[in-house]
């Protein structure tokens, strides 16, 4: 607890409290002769160096909390998948990112669907997994207080690599990479197996859980594999006679203007068509001359 007090107690200070200190610094080094015409900096160092011990603590329960939940939601929540239906603007920037409300739409295993609204900073790395609609969160069943895993959210979001190596089959790497369903159930068998997501995952002391993995990724590799296109080709039987192949007829060159206009004469004569018709077809002839 002391360490994350001095922590946040040296944010605020580095975020502009420095002040305070400094004003009293100042009032007690130049001595009693300057007191009386620097009085003011004495009660402004000493409200601005109040107010920063104040916001240190409030900072410090925060973080407590914050860290109390994530700790029991990862001991007893489940994973599940948010989309993010909504997203709006609040016009309000924390350290020069921007405050954004999301609406979410929450489904995981043992747990009813539910929809939340929630305000998060859309840094550079939150804003791509926001834009991209779907988040893992961490989900108490009982209350459905959730928190959102950002790290996780990265993996399923296709942010950070997942790759997989099977020495099985001949360390073969499996990439599912930005592929939530198939994430999603591994994250699920590594959390009820207590396994801990931090970079590179090793599970092949636990045999179990390595089995279940493997499981879930080659059932995933199968899935993406097409199948071969077939051809129904007929089986030849050797006694038959050889038939070659058929080849397309040739197209002759098309007909000369001289030949279409005695056609048309002869269309004429025996009455098929009008003089009229006739009279169009043949300026249509000597146009496309």
């Amino acid at each position: 607890m002391l360490g994350r007090y001095v922590k946040a107690q040296l944010m605020v200070l580095l975020c502009g409290g420095l002040v305070g200190p400094i004003f009293l610094g100042v009032y007690f080094a130049l001595g009693e002769a300057t007191r009386p015409y620097i009085g003011w900096m004495f009660w402004v160092g000493l409200l601005i160096t109040a107010a920063d011990v104040l916001i240190a603590i409030a900072l410090t329960n925060y973080g407590a909390k914050s860290a109390a939940k994530t700790q029991m939601l990862e001991a007893s929540g489940v994973l599940a998948l948010a989309q993010v239906t909504a997203i709006g603007e609040t016009g309000t920037r924390i350290n020069d990112q921007p405050l954004v409300t999301i609406g979410l739409h929450i489904e995981g295993p043992g747990i009813r669907p539910f929809d939340a609204q929630d305000k998060v900073i859309a840094s550079v790395t939150r804003l791509p997994l926001i834009t991209g609609r779907k988040l893992v969160v961490l989900v108490d069943p009982a209350t459905n207080q959730y928190q959102i895993d950002w790290s996780r959210s990265a993996l399923v979001g296709g942010m950070m690599p997942a790759q997989f190596t099977l020495a099985e089959d001949g360390n073969r790497t499996y990439d599912l990479s930005g592929q939530a369903g198939p994430l999603m159930e591994i994250m699920q068998i590594l959390k009820a197996n207590g396994v801990p997501m931090n970079g590179t995952i090793d599970i092949r002391s636990n045999p179990a859980v390595r089995q279940q993995v493997m499981n879930v990724v080659r059932r995933t590799a199968a899935q993406q594999v097409p199948p071969a296109a077939h051809t129904s080709t007929p089986p030849v039987d050797p006694a038959a006679p050889y038939v070659p192949p058929t080849m397309p007829a040739p197209t002759g060159p098309e007909p000369s203007t001289a030949r279409r206009l005695q056609e048309l004469e002869t269309l004429r004569a025996m009455g098929t068509i009008s003089d009229a018709e006739y009279t169009a077809k043949r300026q249509t002839i000597i146009a496309e001359l």
